[in-house]
This record gives structure tokens, sequence and C-alpha cells, in this order.
């Protein structure tokens, strides 16, 4: 054990020191904020997309989703390995050009100003700036997969481990933005890889029986964990929750300022289809990994470990602790760590601009008529971060010590909120021509209504939601996206439908 944690220690100072060597050259490049937020150098498109593999599979992929799956099989699988990076990926890449194409053309720096331009409504901006708020959900989901990874691996208290961890991300992405990012995210991407082709073979000898026998093997535990949907769980109970939701969801999940707006790196149109090809493929890879659970389920069949119940959020982790060789652990652990670390960096890095250039800049503007100095701005975004910081130690604190079920409900709750309202605006505004302003603003505002009433109020009408301690979000997520769908094309419909008439009258006049 000594050994390990030795080896652990010097992997953690090597990648610390990697990641700071990195930020230290991106930071030489930043001058203002658009430099952080985009980047002022030219990058590979490969690069780009391992960087969007590595943002769009994170410590859900790796450290939290796999605890899902130990608890709820195979139909965990089906959705969170099937019918997710499905639906996400031709999402991504019906998204990506039109959504590139436009943002380069006005030099948008963010998703909110995207929006705000494309549709000639700062208050519209000014409404996904304040929105991203509840960005900050994601950040405490993975602020908390990587202190019980650490803490599990390192044997240190969970409070230090995630004070340091606040500390170090939040620190360094003060300096860093897109520039270094694309650098850090690409080694991160490279490390995941490695480790999610051992994190699938770990369990090879389960597989020695065939299909068959896994699933045997599996069913002499609970005949639910071998069915495509488990009726005892809170979140894969049937095709609605598995198929429909999950599609519904993983089409606008791409909606979200540090996945979308990967492809404002890009510098030429060219580069588009080799940076949709890498950062899909390798995200399939990667999604792949929510397997792992099936192996920790068959290693820990009731879900227990020394005498104690093994959590959801803790089940990679034991995992790694007891099932691989102290030299192949490290190197799994360094993995896991990159899983977390890609993703918080593009969220740190894009929920800052948007509150910065979108939200307090905005405020300022209007209450004094005067802009702020891009030295200033540029500032203000490192006191932006330093508040986020604080507030996602306190958040993430508290799940650690009172999750309900899992962290990633309180994350979905959050981020899940964002992402449906943004849908209908960047589908619309993608493909679509004089969209009635009032009609994408209404789409979005029904989005998160329909969402957080429908958690609120569900057990009165959603049977799924009736008599449960854990609700699933996807589900109020994919109403609230359908509802905002509906909203958007029928009032876009009725103005189109008026001005061909006004037309039509004022011809005959």
């Amino acid at each position: 054990m000594e050994a390990k944690i030795l080896a652990s220690w010097a992997l953690i100072l090597l990648y610390a020191s990697t990641i700071i060597a990195l930020v230290v050259r991106g930071a030489r490049h930043n001058k203002s904020v658009a430099d952080f937020a985009v980047g002022s150098l030219a990058f590979s498109p490969t690069a780009v997309g391992l960087a969007l593999a590595a943002s769009t599979t994170s410590a859900a992929t790796f450290i939290i989703n796999p605890g899902l799956v130990a608890y709820f099989g195979l139909s965990a699988v089906f959705g969170l390995c099937i019918v997710l990076p499905i639906a996400m990926s031709i999402s991504l890449i019906v998204l990506t050009k039109g959504f590139r194409t436009y943002g380069a053309s006005i030099q948008a720096l963010t998703l909110s100003q995207w929006v705000g331009q494309r549709f000639r409504s700062p208050g519209f901006a000014l409404f996904f700036a304040v929105l991203s708020l509840v960005l900050v959900t994601f950040i405490v989901m993975i602020l908390v997969g990587l202190t019980k990874v650490i803490a599990a691996s390192l044997a240190l208290p969970e409070t230090g481990v995630l004070a340091t961890l606040v500390l170090f991300s939040f620190g360094y992405m003060m300096f860093g933005g897109a520039n270094s990012m694309v650098y850090t995210n690409t080694v991160q991407a490279l490390i995941m890889l490695v480790v999610a082709i051992i994190l699938l073979g770990s369990g090879a000898e389960h597989l020695a029986g065939g299909w068959g026998g896994f699933v045997d093997r599996l069913r002499t535990i609970d005949p639910n964990l071998a069915t495509l949907y488990n009726p005892g769980s809170p979140l894969f109970r049937d095709a609605f929750e598995v198929i429909f939701c999950t599609i519904v969801v993983g089409v606008a999940i791409v909606c979200q300022p540090h996945i979308i707006t990967k492809s404002l790196l890009l510098r030429d149109p060219r580069q588009v289809n080799r940076y949709l090809a890498t950062g899909v493929v390798v995200q399939t890879i990667f999604f792949a990994v929510v397997f792992v659970g099936l192996y920790a389920r068959l290693a820990f069949p009731d879900l227990t470990h020394g005498g104690e119940v093994i959590a959801p959020d803790s089940v990679t982790s034991t995992y790694l602790v007891t099932q691989f060789p102290w030299f192949v652990g490290v190197v799994v652990f360094l993995g896991l760590i990159s899983a977390g670390m890609s993703t918080l960096e593009g969220l740190i890095q894009s929920t800052s601009i948007i509150i910065t250039n979108d939200l307090v800049e905005d405020l300022h503007t209007r209450l004094t008529g005067r802009t702020v100095g891009a030295r200033r701005l540029f500032v203000l975004n490192r006191v932006v971060i330093a508040v986020l910081a604080t507030v996602a130690f306190v958040l993430a604190w508290r799940q650690l010590v009172a999750p309900n079920l899992s962290v990633i409900i309180f994350a979905q709750l959050g981020v899940y909120a964002y992402f449906a309202a943004a849908f209908v605006p960047v589908l619309f505004g993608t493909f679509l021509r004089d969209v009635p302003k009032h009609a994408v603003i209404a789409a979005a505002v029904t989005a998160v209504t329909v969402h957080y009433g429908l958690w609120a109020t569900g057990q009165h009408y959603l049977p799924y939601f009736q008599g449960v301690s854990v609700k699933n979000p996807g589900m109020s997520t994919a109403i609230g996206i359908v509802a905002a769908t509906v909203v958007g094309a029928s009032l876009t419909w009725l103005e189109r439908r008026r001005a061909k008439k006004a037309v039509v009258a004022s011809v005959k006049a």
C-alpha cells in the first residue's frame, strides 16, 4: 500500500507540474477576455477534437456513472453507454457547423453572446448569463467525484482534499484560459484513452464464459441487473425513461457552453470535419467506461466493502483501490483525475467568462452607461473565478456529507435547466431564418419553468415521481425541452402566418 500511495503522490506532482507548465505557456498569450474565452492561437483540429471529447466526458462518465451502473445494471449501460452517446454525437454533428459559422461571423465569445446577437436581444443574452449560474452544480459534481477518488487512493480526509483541489484548479484557471486549456485537455484526453482501455479490460475474466454467462452472473445477484429496463431503479425504469428521455436530453446536452463553443476555437471552417471525427470517436470510447460498473458489481455483489455499504459515488474509487495492482492502479488513478479536470477546466473557463462578459459587464453598462475597460474586465474575470471557487467548495462539501443518492442528481437538476433553455434558440438560430424573438424567448422560459415546475410538483402529475425519494431530472428536462420546442415552433408558425396575411392584404390594397 505504501508503494501505491508514494507512486500516486509522485504522479500527482508530475501531473500538477505539467499542467502548470502548460498553463504558463498558454497564459503568455492572454491579453484580453477574448483571448481567455476563445484563444489567440491557431490550434490543430485534432487537438480541439480531443479537447471536446475530454470536456463532454468528465468525472460523471469515469467516476460517477459507473456507480449507477453497479447499482442498476444493464439498463444503466443501455441508457448511458448506448442511447445517450448516439443522440449526443448526432446532435453535435448537426449543430456544430451552423453554430460555428454564425459565431465566427460575429466573433462571439460565449453562448449567451451568440444567442443575444442572433436574436438581436441584449435582454435575452442577459437571461442566459443569469441562468449560467446553475452551471456551478456541474462543477460541484466533478469536485465531489475527484475528491472521492483522491481521498480513497491517498488515504486522506475528504474535506482537505476538496479544499486543495479547489485551490489548485480554480487557481491555475485564473491565468490559463482557452490557450492553455486546449494543451491541457489534449494531454488529459490521451491519458484518458489509455485508462479507458485499462478499465474496459480489467474485467476480462468476468467475460470468459461469454456474454450469456456474464449476464447470468448479474441475474444471480439481482434479476433486475440483467434486464434492459430496471423497474426497481429511480432512473432506468422503462422505455420512456431510458430511451425517449435520454434521446431528448442527449440531443440537447451539447448546448452547454463548454461543449458547443469548442468549435469557435477553430480558425478554418475546413477543419470542422476532422474536429468532429476526432471528438465523436474518442468520446464514444470514453462513454464505454461506464461498463466498468458491472465489473464492480460482480466484485462487490452486495455493494459492501469492509462491512460498509459502498455509496454510488464511491463505487469507482473502491474498485480502483481494491482491484488493481498498485502499478496499474496509479495509472488509472491519474486517468480518473484527468477525466475530471478536463471538464472542470472547461466549466470554470466558460462559466466565468459568461458571468464576467455577459452578466457583470452588461449590468455595469446598463447602470452607469459606461463600458468596463478591457484590462479591468480581464482582472474582474479572476475575481469572478475566486467567487466561483468559494461557492463551489461550500456546495461540494454539502454533497460529500449529505448527497441525495448521488451528486449527479444535484448536478443534473442545475445544468439540465441551462441546456434545456438553450436548445430551441440554438436549433432555430442555426437552421431557421427570420425567427421571431418572442418565440425563442418563450421557448427558453417554458423549458426552465416546466423542468423546475415538474421537479417541484411532479409527485402530483407524474406517476414516476409519486412515492419516490429520488426523482429523475432527465424526465422533467425531456418534457421541458419537448414543451419548449412545441411553444417555439407554434409561435414561429403563427408569426409567419400573420406576416403572410399582412403581405397578401397589402397587395390587395
